[in-house]
């Protein structure tokens, strides 16, 4: 972890250390947290479980696809640092906005604005920045950074379910904003550097002598156009949409789930910090393993996993299978987002890494909103979760299925 040349920390790892505090608020507390909201703005404000969950998924379907492909091709051109701030203000101040809404558009128009929020200084962003900083060792920053997206969700629902109970959900959507710009702003501005050339530095901080290699590396990288003409990035496009559609599914009902079998919020919490807790080791663990394995591979183990945990769901009345289910989902959930840059960059190489994230997270965002809302439509018309967490295994299923039929990197496989 230090510069080979003068023993130094390697900056790089304080990038790692604010991509982490990126995570932690605009993605672990804001996704995780923000569920827990739910009842509240179901009992206050009347609205019904499919639009409570339809705001972010109208934000990514109206505007997170156009602007994800704008932010990668700014962060290609810029950098990072800047869209973060820029992210981190949007995430905040429609949080503070939020506080005083008593409509539907009302809740609608914000999360649309959170949702460009959210594609600014979310993981398009932050896996960049993190690719940029570190090639050989990409694996173990990326799982070190996205263990802030864990540790933010094992906060999240108890944190909010306390802010709630003692300061109502209003002034809690308040605090919750408010924090988030007083720790991003200044990490954003002060700490965040786009890339190691900046600081007059190499990806690991190599030495001098390696950087023909790593110029090298450079050189095979696939342009947008190359990488989305080829098979690998239809597959990726679908595995990560399809399996990461079934964490969002599971995460923004699971407490609302979880009441309906009698068990009490606070209890629904419980279960919901220890599904997050797994995901913390689970990060740590794969983010070492895959800079030794074949990370395609991991990838699709874990997501089919994850889907064939879901059908334990039907068993959800009996605490053990809650847990069982809680452990094997959450740490499944290691291998979520942050295997998608390292297979994404494996596959084409970091020269156009911004717009094809771009391309792939909000590809998955839909997802990742869209089966949420399909599965509360099922439940509004049903009463019962029972076919939508069998529409969400099998999407978890099919997401692991398709990584594992990714060819190995350098075999450009026409679409």
């Amino acid at each position: 972890m230090t510069n080979a040349e003068n023993g130094r920390i390697f900056y790089g790892w304080w990038v790692v250390a604010a991509a982490f505090l990126n995570l932690f608020f605009a993605v672990g507390i804001i996704f995780y947290g923000f569920p827990v909201f739910y009842a509240s703005f179901v009992e206050s404000l009347g609205f019904s479980r499919a639009q409570v969950t339809q705001g972010f998924f109208l934000g990514f379907l109206l505007i997170g696809l156009p602007f994800g492909l704008l932010a990668g091709a700014v962060i290609d051109r810029i950098g990072a640092q800047w869209v973060i701030v820029a992210g981190v203000g949007f995430v905040g101040i429609s949080l503070l906005l939020m506080a005083k809404m008593t409509k539907l558009w009302q809740y609608e128009a914000l999360c649309v604005l959170e949702v460009l929020g959210y594609v600014f200084a979310g993981p398009i962003a932050n896996q960049v920045l993190v690719s940029k900083w570190f090639r050989a060792r990409r694996g173990r920053a990326m799982g070190l950074a996205y263990l802030g997206l864990g540790a933010g969700g094992v906060v999240a629902p108890l944190l909010v379910n306390y802010l709630i109970r003692t300061c109502g959900w209003r002034h809690a959507v308040e605090i919750v904003a408010l924090a988030l710009m007083a720790v991003l702003l200044p990490v954003g501005i002060w700490i965040t550097r786009s890339t190691p050339e900046s600081f007059g530095l190499l990806p690991d901080g190599e030495s001098s002598s390696n950087s023909a290699s790593i110029a090298a590396a450079a050189m095979t990288s696939s342009s947008v156009t190359e990488a989305v003409g080829t098979r690998n990035f239809w597959l990726i496009l679908l595995g990560s949409t399809s399996a990461i559609g079934a964490i969002g599914a599971v995460i923004q009902h699971f407490i609302l789930f979880l009441k309906d079998q009698g068990y009490s919020a606070t209890v629904a919490s419980r279960f919901s910090t220890g599904l997050l807790a797994a995901s913390l080791a689970g990060r740590i663990l794969v983010g070492y393993a895959v800079d030794h394995v074949r990370k395609k591979n991991a990838m699709a183990f874990f997501y089919f996993l994850m889907g064939a945990s879901v059908l334990l769901l039907g068993m959800a009345s009996r605490p053990a299978a809650t847990w069982t289910f809680a452990f094997i989902f959450g740490f499944s959930m290691g291998a979520d987002y942050m295997l998608v840059p390292l297979v994404t960059a494996e596959s084409f190489g970091t020269a156009s890494l911004g717009k094809l994230l771009g391309l792939i997270i909000m590809g998955y965002s839909l997802g990742q909103w869209g089966l949420p809302w399909i599965v509360g439509r099922l439940f509004d018309a049903r009463h019962t979760y029972d076919l939508a967490w069998k529409i969400t295994a099998l999407a978890g299923m099919i997401g692991g299925l398709a990584i594992y039929a990714v060819s190995p990197s350098g075999e450009k496989i026409q679409a």
